[in-house]
């Protein structure tokens, strides 16, 4: 058996986040909180960084100045483009946020050589995996050095690790709470699906306002599996959720608590009302009870909580700010980036020529520790730059493909995916998503998050798409109008929707109806009474 030797050669290539890089992800998907506070920590740590408080924007000119940067962009675009990272991946996305106007890459491509005089031809270059050593500071940053700024938005810090993009929302509610007590719990899959669909249906104190055969038929299950998922809800925290009248939630918690009595279980079940109404003697003496005794059942009804949702209930004021403003100038919409009360950094001019002396005070180390502190601020300015640049092309392409919802309201909103702006502007998806989450955009028609724009994309029989949120709206306008002794059911929805071109099933009609919280046909009926009158 012979033996032989071969000898392949494979290449590769592969981009390495270096800390840089990763900072500057990180700024991006902050909110303006967020990089406020991340901002203004880098400045009690850094002493080369300081707030520019003399930098201001004269007033009434920053659309101007928004109209002048898409000018300018558009020219630079159309002239010789500089060679630069690739976009349309993660990675290419995350190397153009280090991008500098003097051309090149921080890790891939090598800085201009410094320029003599300036503070780093003055100290010998060190190596190291970044390519900072060798800035020329007046000609890499100069536009950061003395009296500019880079408008910096705020932000916290705290476990690099965790996903600082859903710090700004609302706190888990009670259809989070009970779906991780269903995500442990041991049912078939039918049950479970059942009871998914019934936390999905409660109302804000815990209820459940729907029949179970409209569950069987939603799912599809038989009752008997709807009433297994509706007693797998009932044990579930808190006490008293699923139930479906006061009744019958006060009932559940006494159970829970181990008081369960017939005197409890019929004060609850026909005498709530006598309660209220009438004294304790009295009301003793008509259900031949000592009064004493009906007291001890009193004092445990004082005990139940009759909405156990509501300690659940995650709304509350969030105060936001846009992150960026469109406005309409003449009959185009520019878009600006919102910079009001975020710090204006520099790079302190004493430390500049600190470090610039060659007969100064500093030794090696305070010398290697200085420049450190100076590429940790230049590359913070430049990575709050860029994510201010980026914002606003997200912000851009938004505005152009929305500019119909922008002039005529919801009904002319486009279906719009990540991917179609990520193509628009040449980056990948992902950066898109960290870019459009938790920011806001203050509009002609109101302060609306970015995720707003973007809508999955319904067909229509006259060949164009419609967004789903469109159909949403056409879905309540449709039930405002109805008649208020026969509401429309989500088939007979369905139906009309089909009649004006967008023909989707029965189930999304429903599903849609839910998200805007509209009851069902027949809880409708009920609730409005007979004649459309209230109950």
């Amino acid at each position: 058996m012979g033996l032989e030797q071969k000898l392949s050669l494979k290449l590769s290539q592969r981009l390495v986040m270096t800390p840089t890089l990763q900072q500057a992800i990180k700024l991006l998907q902050m909110t303006r909180l967020e990089l406020h506070d991340v901002v203004n920590q880098e400045i009690v740590e850094n002493p080369v960084l300081e707030e520019d408080e003399a930098a201001e924007v004269p007033a009434g000119a920053e659309v101007d100045e928004a109209v002048a940067a898409r000018e300018s962009a558009e020219a630079a675009d159309a002239a010789d483009p500089r060679e630069r990272p690739a976009e349309g991946t993660e990675a290419g996305d995350a190397a153009a946020l280090a991008w500098d106007d003097a051309g090149g890459a921080a890790g891939e491509v090598a800085p201009p050589p410094p320029a003599v005089g300036t503070a780093e031809a003055e100290i010998p270059a060190e190596p190291t995996q970044e390519s900072f050593e060798a800035i020329d500071l007046e000609a890499y940053f100069g536009d950061y050095l003395e009296g500019s700024a880079s408008t910096a938005p705020r932000m916290d810090e705290e476990g690099e690790e965790y996903s600082l993009e859903n710090r700004a929302e609302a706190p888990p509610g009670l259809d989070a709470h009970l779906a991780e007590q269903l995500g442990v719990s041991e049912a078939s899959p039918t049950v479970r699906a059942a009871c998914e669909y019934l936390i999905g249906n409660l109302d804000a104190d815990g209820y459940l306002r729907l029949p179970l055969d409209e569950v069987a038929a939603a799912i599809p299950c038989t009752e008997a599996e709807a009433l297994e998922a509706l007693e797998l809800l009932q044990s579930f925290d808190p006490p008293g959720v699923g139930a479906r009248s006061l009744a019958e939630c006060l009932l559940i918690q006494a159970r829970v608590e181990g008081v369960e009595s017939p005197l409890l279980e019929e004060l609850v079940t026909n005498r709530l009302h006598d309660l209220a109404t009438k004294a304790v003697p009295v009301l003793a003496r008509q259900m031949n009870v000592p009064a004493e005794e009906l007291q001890q059942a009193i004092e445990v009804l004082k005990r139940l909580d009759p909405k156990p949702g509501r300690r659940y209930d995650s709304t509350r004021t969030i105060y936001v700010e846009p992150d960026v403003q469109v406005v309409k100038v003449d009959d185009e919409y520019v878009v600006l980036f919102n910079d009001d009360g975020l710090p204006r950094l520099r790079v302190s001019p004493f430390y500049r020529r600190l470090l610039s002396s060659s007969n100064g005070p500093l030794d090696g180390e305070g010398r290697t520790y200085l420049r450190e502190k100076m590429r940790a601020a230049q590359w913070l300015m430049k990575s709050l730059d860029q994510r201010k640049r980026t914002i606003v092309r997200v912000a851009e392409s938004i505005v152009r493909k929305q500019r119909d919802y922008l002039e005529w309201g919801v009904a002319h909103l486009k279906p719009l995916i990540l991917r179609d702006v990520a193509d628009d502007i040449g980056m990948h998806e992902s950066t898109v998503s960290r870019v459009v989450s938790n920011k806001w955009m203050a509009t002609p028609k109101g302060l609306l998050p970015m995720k707003f724009f973007f809508h999955s994309a319904i067909s229509s029989s006259a060949g164009e798409d419609v967004s789903s949120l469109a159909v949403k709206g056409k879905i309540k306008a449709l039930v405002d109008a109805e008649d208020a002794s026969q509401p429309l059911s989500d088939a007979r929805l369905s139906e009309l929707l089909a009649r004006e071109g967008i023909r989707i099933a029965r189930r999304t009609v429903a599903k849609y109806r839910e998200e805007l919280h509209i009851p069902s046909s027949s809880i409708r009926k009920v609730e409005r009474g007979p004649a459309g009158s209230p109950d």
